[in-house]
């Protein structure tokens, strides 16, 4: 049986992985990107310096050829399910007998007026990170449209070379659709401490053509004209199913998938960024752009090819992510515009770059969910923690178990602790539990 592969990022890689180590299939991963899977996270570190390209491949070029799976450059412009065969935009084809499209995303245009000009472009792929370097020497200054992860990364990797940025965010503070309202604002002031000029509640109208096809400006809806060398366009993305318009395969706003990751169309499977699930568990998006997500994704449509039937579930939600320089990670359930039954004990330090959110049900005391700023939580713990529907006494109780920050790193989980009795009344103490020793012994406990 041939299985092609549709996109060669951590979906598509992890699904011709786990193929390779559960049968004998024939494998076609196809990319029009790069020849090798790399770390798409890695992206901005290249442009930083501080890896090269080749450090970002997870395996050597050799691993491929040694675990038969074949690796076609190409880009896919048809797919015809009816003959089981994909068109590619240089004339050839490729037939197939089980197809996972793994495509991933692309980012947002929203028909801004010189959208397409050169000097324009998002940051998703290897090419928009040869697109910043090629235009990156003499840049005086780079406007970046959308606020988010992507925005953010757009904006260190300039900043780290000393070119100016100017940051247009819709929102009256950075994120503030994703993050609660003291994160949000903790990391617009991080923003503007960095140098960067960051203009809240401010869109792009248009980008001005400098009369050979380049950027020369952007234009806000506010009226001001921001002379630039370049404009990032990092306003989410979306899934790229372009290709499949004349298909027979369902798609919605990304390709519609059941809980198999099946297609409506038989042998078909889409996975990662582009896949929508058309029935979402509670709480979950139906496209969700997550590395994690991706990989799971891909570990499942290999054992549903492989015969052996599993359906997709993504568990408890967990993100991270870092702003200039504040790491950030998420469990469970924190969200911008809380329920009632949300109750959240939220602490901040005085330096007001480390904050500490637990989330928890007001009717049963259950813990629902972690946002942690500038400190490292232990992801297996807090999942552990948010599964079992601890109670948030005998959470803040334990939290040194959470802690996962390096030695010699101050903690604050007496202060947490400390912060939650004054509003409760309670007397809580936190236990003495730390250590690998002691976590390791807290994970095996039912």
């Amino acid at each position: 049986m041939h299985v092609a592969i549709i996109g060669n990022g951590i979906s598509g890689i992890t699904a011709a992985r786990y193929i390779r180590k559960l049968s004998d299939h024939q494998i076609t991963v196809i990319s029009a990107e790069t020849d090798h899977f790399f770390s798409r996270t890695a992206l901005m570190y290249i442009y930083m310096g501080h890896m090269r390209f080749e450090d970002t491949k997870p395996y050597e070029d050799w691993f491929w050829e040694k675990n038969r799976i074949d690796l076609k450059r190409g880009y896919v412009s048809k797919v015809d399910t009816s003959a089981n065969t994909l068109h590619f935009q240089e004339g050839d084809s490729l037939s197939y007998d089980k197809l996972i499209i793994a495509c991933g995303s692309t980012p947002n245009k929203f028909g801004w007026p010189g959208q397409d000009l050169e000097r324009v472009a998002g940051l998703y792929s290897y090419q928009d990170l040869e697109n910043m370097e090629k235009y990156s020497k003499g840049l005086e200054r780079a406007v970046i449209v959308g606020g988010g992860l992507i925005g953010i990364e757009m904006a260190e990797m300039f900043h780290a070379r000393h070119i100016p940025v100017t940051f247009l965010v819709r929102e009256k503070s950075f994120w503030d659709a994703a993050l609660p309202r003291e994160e949000s604002q903790m990391i617009t002031r991080h923003i503007i401490k960095h140098g960067i000029d960051l203009r809240l509640e401010t869109e792009l109208k248009e980008i001005v053509d400098d009369g050979t096809g380049a950027a020369k400006a952007a234009v806000t809806n506010k009226g001001d004209t921001v002379e630039c060398g370049y404009v990032g366009l990092t306003a989410g993305v979306r899934p790229n199913i372009k290709f499949l318009a004349d298909s027979e395969v369902a798609t919605d706003r990304g390709i519609v998938v059941n809980e198999f990751l099946e297609t409506n169309v038989p042998n078909v499977y889409a996975i990662g960024d582009c896949a929508q699930a058309q029935n979402p568990l509670p709480g979950r998006r139906p496209v969700e752009a997550i590395w994690y997500t991706g990989r799971m994704m891909g570990e499942t449509v290999a054992y549903n090819i492989c015969g052996k039937k599993i359906a997709y579930d993504p568990g408890i939600w967990f993100n991270s992510a870092k702003f200039m320089d504040i790491e950030y990670q998420v469990y469970g359930t924190v969200l911008a515009r809380a329920p009632e039954n949300h109750i959240s004990l939220y602490w901040e330090h005085a330096d007001g770059e480390k904050s500490v959110r637990i989330v928890y049900d007001k009717n049963t005391n259950e813990i629902l969910g972690f946002n942690l700023m500038g400190i490292r939580y232990r992801h297996e713990v807090c999942e552990k923690w948010i599964k079992e529907k601890t109670d948030v006494e005998t959470v803040l109780q334990n939290l040194g178990l959470a802690n996962f920050d390096p030695e010699f790193y101050k903690e604050y989980e007496e202060d947490v602790v400390r912060l939650y009795n004054q509003q409760s009344g309670k007397n809580l103490s936190l236990k003495k539990r730390r250590g690998l020793n002691a976590v390791l012994h807290f994970l095996k406990a039912t």
